[in-house]
């Protein structure tokens, strides 16, 4: 067995022995949803607030895990994280999903996000091909034209909106000491959110923005000069702070990539193939040090704290490189010194328990910081054991038969 096929087996144990049982665990049998906060001790609230990103989330990964494994009792986890999502974050009255809700399903903050959107439509197109339920592929195409009709101006995406769909605030999607218009954040994962639903409907609608967002990355997101992706921006997409994201940058080149490969538009392949290709080299050389890599770099400085998040991505990323690159070994090296990095430190070894947040350079855990909380869920972890694995087994990337 080789390194890869044997990295690729120890994501698979992973997967089924510790990640999904324990959000199986996290299922919230009387108000419906999963938990929305364990912290760093193992005590579960109960009554926490219940983030609607968390649960489309999961909704998006119990789907894909059913898809990959052809287990019924995850198709049925999903379909319980269906029933909540129709039932309590969608907004009847006046389209569109929450931000978060009371444990119980109350609206807790009616916030119409972009990104929020985004997600339902991933988790929906996701739930929509392991369940051929043609009302959540009907609920994911109303999400677009909400986002499409409401939350677009003459230059891409606008973001946050109070429940009527008036523009307020960015606070939500804003880091770093600035308050922006627009995000990279936000653009990526309605990018990711368009493959999915593109993937599964085939929607031409659908189609043509995906190639919009292509070209928006391409000559507004990504700058050349730096060999990075700027983050955050005024409202006519002009950068307002010197960041570089290592952890979104590597994330964003598979992505692009698995968005091309979906489309099958050659000129946008090779529109793209340069920028992926030269995200993956510079996260390589500015963040990665031989077992993991650092957060971010703002001003210069680097915050060197080893996010659980993106080691996940930098696994794929690395991997996603090597593939396209072979010449580059060090890619699949970085690969597979992330996942020792995370097997040996990020892998919360505690019975109950599943990922630490983060940890330093050293792998020393962060006390105090939440093992779930409403950003912290089996997206990037369980999405990097689905995507290891069939790239290194050689399964089609757009779907895998049960």
């Amino acid at each position: 067995m080789t390194e890869p096929e044997k990295m690729a087996e120890e994501m698979k144990t992973h997967l089924v022995n510790d990640i999904i049982p324990f959000w199986k665990g996290m299922r919230d049998d009387r108000y419906g949803g999963y938990y929305g906060w364990l912290d760093y001790d193992l005590t579960l609230d109960k009554k926490a607030v219940k983030g609607c990103i968390l649960n489309s989330r999961i909704l998006w990964f119990f789907s894909n895990a059913y898809l990959f494994l052809g287990d019924e009792s995850l198709l049925s986890e999903a379909r319980h994280g269906y029933e909540f999502m129709k039932a309590y974050c969608m907004d009847k009255e006046m389209g569109g999903v929450y931000w978060s809700l009371a444990y119980d399903g109350r609206p807790e903050d009616t916030t119409k996000h972009t990104y929020n959107q985004a997600f339902a439509i991933y988790a929906l197109s996701s739930y929509y091909d392991a369940s051929k339920d043609e009302g959540a592929l009907a609920a994911a195409m109303e999400l677009f034209h909400i986002i499409e009709e409401r939350c677009t101006d003459e230059i891409g995406y606008r973001e946050a909106f109070d429940r009527a769909f008036r523009e307020i605030g960015n606070d939500k999607l804003s880091e770093n000491g600035v308050i922006a218009d627009k995000t990279m954040n936000t653009l990526l994962h309605v990018f990711e959110a368009y493959t999915e639903l593109y993937r599964v409907s085939g929607s031409v609608k659908v189609r043509e923005r995906l190639l919009w967002i292509l070209d928006a990355i391409a000559e507004k997101v990504y700058n050349p000069a730096l060999h990075r992706q700027e983050v955050f921006f005024d409202r006519e997409m002009h950068s307002i702070l010197d960041l570089h994201s290592y952890g979104h940058d590597i994330e964003t080149a598979w992505l692009l990539r698995r968005g091309t490969d979906i489309l099958g538009e050659r000129s946008y392949e090779e529109k793209m193939l340069p920028i992926i290709l030269d995200l993956t080299s510079q996260v390589y050389k500015a963040a990665f040090d031989g077992h993991s890599l650092a957060n971010e770099c703002e001003k210069g400085a680097v915050d060197a704290r080893r996010i659980w998040w993106v080691q996940a991505e930098a696994a794929v990323g690395f991997l996603n490189g090597y593939q396209l690159a072979p010449a580059h070994r060090e890619y699949l090296e970085a690969a597979l010194a992330e996942w020792e990095f995370i097997r040996e430190h990020i892998i919360d070894k505690r019975e109950g328990s599943e990922w630490y947040q983060e940890v330093d350079r050293f792998g020393t855990p962060t006390v105090g910081e939440p093992i779930v909380e409403p950003w912290k869920c089996p997206y990037h972890n369980g999405r990097m054991c689905l995507e290891v694995i069939r790239r290194i087994m050689n399964v089609s990337l757009v779907g895998m038969q049960k």
